[in-house]
């Protein structure tokens, strides 16, 4: 007797779309589903195609209403690093007045990977 052909329930897209989003590997949503792994590549490819790319545009879209919001200088740091190829410059300089006491000054400059234009100085404290 023939087995019976797997039918996809609309819960079963749900959840196989949701699991996926997730980054669940395919064998693990099979296990859920109770299918084979080629049998859920076969009938869910469309949830599985479209599940990290809807996610991963949910993420970015929350990561840029994060950085373009006043005051939060870790997302913007991160989405200039991340999107802009923007880098962090460490300059160190050891210098004293008069010949007194050595003052140790970090500066933490951000700028453009390819800019030669100076950068811009974000932090700087005597250490």
């Amino acid at each position: 007797m023939p087995a019976k052909p797997f039918i996809p329930t609309d819960e079963q897209r749900r959840l196989v779309k949701a699991m996926a989003s997730f980054g669940v590997p395919h064998d693990d949503i099979a296990v859920v589903v109770r299918c084979s792994p080629p049998t859920l590549r076969t009938r869910f490819r469309v949830e599985l195609d479209t599940a990290t790319i809807e996610a991963n545009a949910r993420v970015a879209q929350c990561l840029y209403q994060q950085a373009t919001t006043p005051g939060n200088i870790a997302a913007t740091i991160f989405w200039l690093k991340a999107r802009a190829g923007w880098r962090e410059k460490q300059q160190v300089e050891v210098s004293g007045p008069d010949g007194t006491q050595p003052v140790i000054m970090v500066r933490r400059f951000f700028q453009p990977i390819d800019d030669p234009a100076p950068a811009t100085l974000i932090e700087g404290e005597a250490a």
